[in-house]
């Protein structure tokens, strides 16, 4: 932005405030009567208490604050009677390392999950001890309760109520209900800069993590507005704020595999909304955080509720909160699967792994699925394939040709090109027809991309033993004590095994159309080696599922080649001997009859 633009805006700002100032001070705008048929707007500030409520303190003695566990249905939450909050939520069905899943990552010093702040203040936590009690209604809902009564730095007291509701049936989602009320009918007396609380989700999410810098892992904060679908968050200097004239339907931090999504009830007004993210030295290396802030009221008691989805991302545990009637909370109409990554392609994945799954019923084993589906796929477009593999052993049948006019121009690389084209003219050869059936295989490429990448039933599935124990993240062999630029400290055989497989695979296909001249020969020698070499550093820390996809797509090229090269190329070789001895002979006809 040029100094003329921000000085414009600065000016523009000053003069839209001295103008709304001067209209609020001297022509305040009527208020409608309800006679008038219109509908009357009442304003939060008309009846807010004077601000207050930024420092408050709990009344009465500390009831015990020994954190305690409750396991039921997907999970096993810890309870922090601090704050009335939640240091871990393990998944009982989901294993990290032969252990439950940790979603909430956290370090020692962090927040814990679901505190309160008073107002939007987020340096001020309610953190003191809450009483609490547990129970289990007629609905198979386990109940947490918490309770405790404060008081204002101006002698004005109130209590807040926090209910935790954990479903007993399996369902991922929590229901969090909170109810601020006083005693004598006054208004409730937190209102800093318009603010009742604040309330967080964070700091990250699990599985932990040491580093997330490569691209087969993140963590990010997104924000569903209401019928606008998902959209990323973009920070500024760690700080997204969600668009203030939306109404957010639902804010989430997600990694590749689970997901933390934070519902609003209808009831609840947010005044906004927003998501910090810190980058760390030490401990949690990056940490995502969401912010709610709930408006100040000026009622005796305010109850809202909370939903959040902490749990895998699944399309079958999302999809049941589209329809109230299957799920126990009749949750409805905030499409929740709108956090699971996808494409234009993503009908094409689901095919794709319809038929991934239908191999593992038959082999229950992913890695073995794979290789399977891969040559499915590969026998399923051999028709395309052909033609450039057809084309290859042609090249390669020309050989002695393209030498010849290397030979007869060695320092000319212009008639060695010109030369090239008329020959591959004469023998109706294209030297691009193996690019062809490429681009058309690409969307399928694609779409096992996108689904060997981030598939969930990938997750922790073995494929050989002391080898591949987990197909969704690398094959790590052993670690050096070292850290080694742009790959690090962890050693993986399959990206290596990928790497030579490519190497050979680009030699073959290119044998005969290796003969270009000038740029073209240096273009060959970097498709050939050098394309390989940025390919495996991009693909160094791949989920070793994506890699053992590549590596077999390889090594079924390499083997249709060498095949169609071997029983092909004398055939070519034959047909070209066949043509240039039928040219002699035209030639020879010609000079006896210039002779006669």
């Amino acid at each position: 932005m040029d100094r003329n633009t921000i000085i414009a805006i600065v000016l523009s700002v000053i003069v839209i405030t001295v103008g709304m100032t001067i209209q609020t001070a001297f022509f305040p705008p009527e208020i409608p009567s309800a006679e008038s048929g219109t509908s009357v707007v009442e304003t939060i500030d008309a009846s807010l208490p004077e601000a207050s409520g930024s420092h408050i303190e709990a009344v009465g003695t500390d009831p015990d604050s020994t954190p305690f566990t409750v396991s039921a249905g997907a999970y096993s939450i810890t309870f922090d009677p601090e704050g009335a909050s939640v240091s871990s939520i393990k998944l009982n069905e989901h294993l990290d390392n032969g252990e439950p899943v940790e979603l909430l990552f956290k370090d020692a010093d962090d927040e814990n999950a679901f505190m309160l702040y008073a107002g939007g203040d987020i340096t001020q936590p309610i953190d003191a001890v809450f009483s609490h009690s547990e129970s289990v209604n007629s609905n198979g809902l386990n109940i947490v309760s918490f309770t405790r009564d404060f008081i204002t730095d101006d002698g004005k007291p109130f209590t807040i109520n926090k209910q935790f509701a954990i479903p007993d049936n399996g369902e991922y989602m929590i229901q969090l209900s909170v109810r601020i009320s006083t005693p004598d009918g006054s208004p409730v007396p937190l209102n800093v800069s318009s603010d009742m609380y604040t309330i967080s989700v964070g700091p990250q999410i699990g599985p932990a993590f040491e580093s997330i810098s490569n691209n087969y892992d993140y963590r990010r904060v997104s924000v569903r507005y209401d019928g606008k679908g998902r959209s990323d968050a973009r920070f500024s200097d760690g700080l997204f704020v969600a668009d203030e004239d939306k109404s957010v339907d639902w804010m989430s931090i997600a990694g590749k595999y689970f997901a933390f999504i934070l519902i609003p009830g209808n009831n609840v007004t947010i005044s906004s909304s927003q998501a910090i993210q810190l980058s760390n030295e030490t401990g949690v290396t990056q940490e995502d955080i969401i912010y709610l802030s709930r408006s100040a009221s000026g009622e005796s008691s305010v109850q809202d509720m909370y939903s959040f989805y902490a749990g895998p991302k699944v399309k079958n545990n999302l999809s049941i909160y589209d329809n109230a009637d299957e799920n126990i909370f009749r949750i409805e109409g905030h499409e929740l699967t709108a956090i699971i990554d996808g494409s234009w392609l993503s009908w094409l994945e689901n095919i794709l792994n319809w038929i991934l799954q239908l191999f593992y019923k038959a082999i229950p084993n992913y890695g073995v699925a794979i290789i399977l589906l891969t040559i499915l796929i590969k026998l399923l477009l051999q028709p395309l394939a052909k033609k450039g593999l057809d084309s290859t052993a042609k090249m390669s049948a020309l050989t002695p040709k393209i030498n010849e006019i290397k030979e007869k121009y060695p320092d000319d690389p212009e008639a060695q090109n010109a030369a090239m084209a008329k020959l591959y003219k004469e023998e109706k050869i294209n030297p691009m027809g193996s690019c062809l059936p490429m681009l058309i295989q690409f969307p399928i490429f694609i779409a096992l991309y996108g689904l060997l990448n981030t598939n969930f039933d990938l997750r922790g599935s073995m494929f050989i033993p002391g080898w591949i124990p987990d197909l969704s993240i690398p094959d790590t062999i052993f670690t050096l004590p070292f850290s080694i630029p742009l790959l690090g400290a962890q050693v993986h055989i399959l990206p290596i095994l990928y790497t030579i497989s490519m190497i050979f695979s680009m030699k073959i296909t290119q044998t005969g159309s290796q003969a270009g001249a000038g740029s073209q020969a240096g273009m060959m020698k970097f498709m050939t080696y050098g394309m390989p070499l940025i390919f495996f550093f991009v693909m160094y820390n791949a989920p070793s599922g994506l890699l053992l996809y590549w590596s077999t797509v390889n090594v079924i090229s390499i083997g249709q080649q060498v095949f169609v090269n071997r029983k092909k190329k004398n055939t070519y070789a034959e047909e070209i001997a066949e043509r240039d001895a039928e040219k002699h002979a035209k030639k020879e006809a010609k000079r006896k009859n210039r002779r006669k």
